[in-house]
């Protein structure tokens, strides 16, 4: 297994957690034991939640699921003997698919304080957000770490939901409220999302909403009716192309009706329903809380510090922490032990889910200092990328290091230890470009 070198073998029977990877700045390490694939079958009880999409997305071929938010979400339809993962990802970037993403977990918060309560709960100024717009948003504990990393709908100037990422939010902003005793009122709403993502996506938009929704800038939104009911549409998504979020209101009772005529609309731009494309988002850097990030993390660790902007003059949680940081930062003692990267690097094509967080070390090493969080295969750059996390003097462009992969990407190479470098992220500019993408393109300091 270990072909000659100190690689710690996927499914050794002594498998251990790797102490060498300094992890030392946080209460609870990331489990780095390299324990391979684990062939179980998902328990379906009503432990867990069923989405209104949860049967649609059956008929639609979904074959495996994971648990999001509490929820059974899809990860597959396509199955591996008939190309996997990667014919969905074909469809997403030469036509147009659809993703049951109903796990993203819409939490209301509406009254006459909740502009100046979401104030408080994110880093970014909500009173720069318009009515009918949303923003890429994050929450931060009093420490400075990520809670959540939703995207927040303005509906209207009372009314904002958090279209969660893979964290129970609606407990948190609870409890900060019976402290803080805002005039707002709290609550899951039974509003479920999908996206629509791909080149032909506006086109399939326009055909379901009418030619208005072109015009629909990224990040805003938009009220209609699809299938005859209600939505919310959002010009957003998890990939870095063109696409769209569909809201639909009543979600529990109209799921069929919405899903059905986003099927029809969509025969004739080969629309294919398909699992979250996390070969692209990677490509986009676009993170995954709870696998790249989690409430450890700071932003200034994972591209994010442009979340935290130097000028909001209101208080929010974690403000001081993440202010403490940034000195430290900017004086040369950054106060964590790594960073996270974009990698490329060799081997077998990737071209499904990870079941450990690979290791890193630096060329030659016999120890490992990092970790890959979230790899795949790159069509486009015909090489395997990632997100990944390594030693702080690591983490300039063009760094070597070496990735120590697991058996079924390195057969007939002559071992695990495989070449790779950092590399700028995004690994290739995005149809639709994030605000650390812009500001860096224009030569800003998107710190700020």
């Amino acid at each position: 297994m270990s072909k000659g070198h100190q690689y710690i073998g996927v499914n050794d029977a002594n498998t251990v957690h790797v102490n060498s990877v300094d992890q030392s700045d946080r209460k609870v390490p990331i489990n780095l034991r390299q324990s391979g694939r684990t062939p179980v079958e998902m328990l379906i009880s009503t432990r867990v939640r069923k989405s209104p999409y949860w049967h649609l997305a059956h008929q639609a071929g979904c074959w495996r699921a994971t648990v999001y938010n509490r929820m059974y979400h899809p990860r597959g339809y396509v199955k591996p003997e008939d190309g996997g993962a990667m014919v969905e990802y074909d469809a997403l970037v030469n036509h147009v698919t659809m993703w049951n993403v109903a796990v993203e977990r819409q939490i209301q918060v509406k009254g006459p304080d909740a502009e100046a309560f979401v104030d408080y709960v994110i880093t970014r100024d909500a009173t720069k957000i318009k009515p009918m717009h949303g923003k890429y948003v994050i929450l931060c504990n009093e420490d400075g770490g990520i809670l959540n990393d939703p995207v927040l709908l303005r509906i209207s100037e009372d009314e904002f939901w958090f279209s969660l990422s893979d964290s129970d939010l609606e407990f948190w902003l609870r409890g900060v409220n019976i402290a803080k005793q805002f005039n707002v009122s709290i609550a899951e709403i039974d509003v479920a999302p999908v996206q629509i993502q791909g080149p032909k996506s506006e086109d399939l938009m326009a055909d379901l909403l009418g030619d208005e929704v072109r015009s629909i800038p990224y990040y805003g939104l938009m009220a209609g009716k699809v299938g005859g009911r209600d939505v919310i549409v959002s010009q957003t998504g998890f990939t870095g192309e063109k696409g769209y979020e569909i809201y639909l209101r009543d979600a529990t009772l109209y799921a069929e009706d919405m899903w059905n005529a986003v099927l029809a609309a969509g025969k004739k731009h080969n629309l294919m329903v398909i699992a979250p494309a996390h070969h692209r988002r990677i490509a986009a850097g676009i993170l995954s809380w709870g696998q790249d990030i989690d409430q450890e993390t700071l932003p200034f660790q994972c591209n994010l510090a442009y979340q935290v902007p130097r000028n909001k003059a209101a208080d929010y949680i974690g403000k001081a922490a993440l202010e403490a940081a940034r000195a430290k930062i900017e004086a040369g003692n950054p106060p964590f032990k790594l960073k996270m990267v974009g990698i490329s690097f060799g081997g077998l094509p990737i071209t499904d889910y990870a079941p450990d967080f690979w290791l890193i070390a630096k060329p030659g090493g016999d120890e490992a200092v990092g970790y890959v969080s979230s790899p795949w295969y790159s069509p486009e750059l015909e090489t395997n990328i990632a997100l990944a996390w390594v030693p702080v003097e690591m983490t300039d462009s063009g760094t070597a290091l070496e990735v120590w992969l697991p058996d079924e990407y390195t057969q007939g190479l002559p071992s695990n230890r495989i070449a790779g470098q950092v590399r700028d992220v995004p690994f290739r500019p995005s149809v639709n470009p994030n605000a650390r993408e812009v500001a860096k393109t224009r030569g800003l300091d998107y710190a700020d």
